[in-house]
């Protein structure tokens, strides 16, 4: 079966940083049957219309004369049940050795925890494209390796591309980046204090049947992967 997978992130910076008031790092995506992704889309850029939304959406921009959009838009993500789901990594930028494990390069780490996010989800005798939001990198190689260790990681099945779309682009990445902001806003605690966004992430609660947090693999609606860096058990 053909599957496509739409990824963004929630501070990539706090890889590097010695001090920040943001604790986590979180990449997120959406995973759906690739047979789905016009049908989808066109309920998404629909519901868009309905609420007058011009350009692109996106955590970061939530307010409250939009927030009518992000809270259907919240509600029409769990109602498509398994047919759309959500997978994100969370990364303690505090447990991060760039020096050592990742020889000193933020960029390296970067993808190496995206190589984390997807490997476990590539499940066997499927096929995947996989598309990220750009960014630059100082590595112009850096999605065909990832692409390449996924292959190589998963013998039975096949990653036929990892590819750079522009977010303003894709309304898939966009709701990615909504839900990838919901969990960073949890994990990261109160350090904003938007009405609008405590709104959208109070939903998306609801619709969970509880607050966000670490959630095992076997969990496949909204999966939330804490990644433990410290060692031990």
């Amino acid at each position: 079966m053909k599957f496509e997978v739409y990824c963004d992130e929630s501070r990539p910076d706090l890889l590097a940083s010695r001090k920040s008031d943001f604790q986590y790092m979180v990449i997120g995506s959406l995973w759906l049957p690739a047979e789905n992704r016009q049908a989808l889309k066109t309920e998404l850029h629909g519901l868009r219309d309905r609420h007058k939304i011009g350009g692109e959406f996106k955590w970061n921009k939530i307010s409250p004369s939009r927030l009518g959009f992000y809270l259907d838009a919240a509600q029409w993500f769990f109602n498509q049940g398994d047919s759309v789901r959500f997978r994100c990594i969370a990364v303690d930028r505090t447990q991060v050795d760039l020096p050592h494990y990742h020889d000193d390069d933020q960029e390296l780490g970067f993808y190496k925890f995206y190589y984390q996010l997807l490997h476990h989800w590539i499940l066997d005798f499927n096929e995947y494209r996989i598309f990220v939001d750009y960014k630059s990198n100082r590595r112009r190689d850096r999605l065909a390796v990832l692409r390449g260790f996924l292959d190589d990681a998963n013998l039975s099945s096949k990653v036929e591309r990892v590819q750079a779309v522009r977010s303003e682009e894709s309304v898939l990445i966009q709701l990615a980046d909504v839900l990838t902001g919901a969990v960073a806003r949890r994990l990261n605690g109160p350090v904003e204090t938007s009405a609008a966004k405590a709104a959208v992430l109070e939903t998306v609660e609801d619709l969970l049947g509880g607050a966000i947090q670490a959630t095992g693999r076997e969990e496949t609606k909204f999966n939330v992967f804490v990644i433990n860096l410290s060692g031990g058990w």
